[in-house]
């Protein structure tokens, strides 16, 4: 029975060592998933572009600009939304549609690898498009 025990505390010794080394796999996974990010990121600000769009500060639903342009490769659009209405940009056209996240008096962005054409970027939010909150992306 004592040789029982101690086999069963030595596989259980061994499991949470199992365990643990999965742990640190889900870590080194989280680890990959933040450098997976900034890999995009990286690849974003080395050879790719960054385009600035500000929504109004008043909260009136408009964009600081109608038409941008960039070349071909990874863009991204950052935006600056300093209003409390809720807002958000979407890259839309050629098979791309690409949105993100609703902000209020803060920042976001939207990347995508754009081929040359062009695509439409707009407000996804309730009727926003609609009241004039989009513009023309042209990628060369």
């Amino acid at each position: 029975m004592r040789t029982f025990i101690l086999l069963a505390a030595v596989c259980l010794a061994f499991a949470g060592c199992g365990g643990d080394d999965e742990e640190s796999g889900a870590g080194g996974a989280s680890t990959p998933s933040p450098a997976a990010e900034s890999t995009p990121e990286a690849s974003g600000g080395g050879g790719g572009q960054e385009l600035a769009l500000a929504a109004a500060a008043d909260g009136s639903l408009a964009f600081d600009e109608t038409e941008l342009t960039a070349p071909a490769g990874p863009v991204t659009i950052d935006l600056d939304n300093p209003a409390s209405t809720p807002h958000a940009v979407e890259i839309e056209g050629n098979g791309v549609e690409e949105a993100s996240e609703t902000v209020s008096a803060s920042k976001t962005s939207v990347s995508a690898d754009l081929k040359p054409g062009t695509y439409e970027f707009y407000c996804p939010v309730g009727n926003h498009r609609d009241q004039g909150m989009e513009g023309t992306l042209t990628v060369k």
